[in-house]
């Protein structure tokens, strides 16, 4: 498809009407909270720097190294899956939106260490998971806390979560400055999964979305070069959601790295509008999130492809972040069926289809809930999925 300068102005409004965000930031403390909000802690490791004028708390502006920061909101009783309910006006309403209740600034890499394992200590045995949440292009760092709290949330993850926040400007304009900033922060990156390895944590799990996944990509390439792929044997699982990287570029990093220790999740739409605008300036080179000829060869690089083409959300017109609608619903799926003992094998007639143990596509079974199609490399069945919710 060949996309045009009506296309690109046509994009470019619909990412401006997606923009509910307030300006100048939503760091502003509230001490009141509301029945059944549900209340959530986040680590912040960034290579932005530290704002302290309003309500910013890091602006878009890189510094060398990684600071730290520790964030305390609650949810709001009224939460729809998928959605961030941005406090308007500021502090916001514990009631009917995502509201700060206590945010500091953490010095070091041994000061965050130690709240770190402090958290995870308080935890009983096999709960001592940690998920690192790594945010896309034209976010700020409230949009980052916020999403990374929405999607753990959702899914119902039960431990200590991590916010990875690169200096993104926020701005729709600044498309090259975040992608270099992307680029810059994957040392920050694989420094900030070295700490956690060495935090006591038990497994590691990787989210990244749209361009954060350049820098995640850069960073596990990285690691693998120096010799611990894995972090110790913590990294238990990446996901991949909408990935802004060039096809050929993944498929070179995952040919550098070589088959994965861990599943890596894979979600695509030829639906989203968000990466037709990323390929367009990129030279009509497709883009891995809106990438689906070719599910199967994709696969075998090591990656598990799910298929959200065509899975309908009222969250996001652009169906760039249909993923944190559909994965909620996926992970509930996923690990009741291995509580019940499932086991994952392949339909050899389709070559890589996920069925169950127990007979009947998982593929379908997710489907009927996100719409999604689930193409899994055939080497994978060997090792461990483990679960990443409750």
């Amino acid at each position: 498809m060949r996309f045009t300068w009506i296309t690109l102005a046509f994009v470019l409004t619909l990412l401006a009407a997606c923009a509910s965000r307030p300006e100048g930031g939503a760091i502003k403390v509230s001490t009141v909270t509301a029945p059944g909000a549900t209340m959530t802690d986040l680590l912040v490791a960034t290579t932005r720097q530290r704002d302290k004028k309003g309500v910013a708390g890091f602006n878009g502006e890189r510094v060398d190294g990684v600071d730290f920061a520790a964030v305390s909101l609650s949810v709001p009783p009224n939460h729809k899956t998928g959605a961030i309910e941005w406090p308007d006006p500021l502090p916001g309403d514990p009631a009917k939106s995502f509201v700060i209740h206590s945010f500091s600034y953490v010095d070091g890499d041994g000061a965050f260490v130690a709240r770190l394992k402090q958290r995870l200590a308080s935890r009983p045995k096999g709960k001592r998971s940690v998920a690192v949440f790594v945010h896309g292009y034209n976010t700020d760092f409230d949009e980052g806390v916020f999403r990374a709290a929405q999607v753990f949330h959702d899914i119902g993850f039960d431990g200590e979560v991590v916010l990875f926040t690169w200096a993104s400007r926020g701005r729709l304009v600044d498309y090259v400055y975040d992608r270099d900033s992307a680029t810059i922060g994957r040392d920050g990156l694989e420094r900030t999964l070295e700490l956690i390895s060495d935090s006591g944590a038990d497994n590691i799990f990787l989210l990244a979305h749209s361009m954060g996944n350049w820098a995640s990509m850069e960073a596990l390439r990285q690691a693998s070069i120096a010799g611990h792929p894995d972090f110790n044997g913590r990294l238990a699982g990446v996901v991949m959601a909408s990935p802004d990287i060039d096809v050929d570029v993944f498929r070179s990093e995952m040919l550098r790295m070589g088959r994965p220790k861990m599943p890596i999740f894979l979600f695509t739409s030829a639906d989203d509008k968000a990466l037709a605008f990323s390929s367009l300036i990129a030279g009509e080179k497709p883009r891995l999130g809106a990438y689906t000829e070719d599910k199967k060869a994709i696969a075998e690089l090591g990656v598990v492809v799910v298929d959200l083409s065509g899975a309908s959300t009222d969250v996001d017109p652009l169906n760039h972040s249909s993923y944190a609608v559909a994965m909620p619903e996926l992970v509930r799926r996923l690990n009741d069926r291995f509580a019940a003992g499932d086991k994952l094998t392949v339909d050899r007639r389709t070559l890589g289809d996920v069925v169950g143990a127990t007979g009947g596509s998982l593929g379908n079974l997710v489907g009927s809930a996100t719409g999604s199609i689930i193409t899994l490399p055939t080497y994978l069945l060997t090792l461990p999925l483990r679960a990443i919710g409750r």
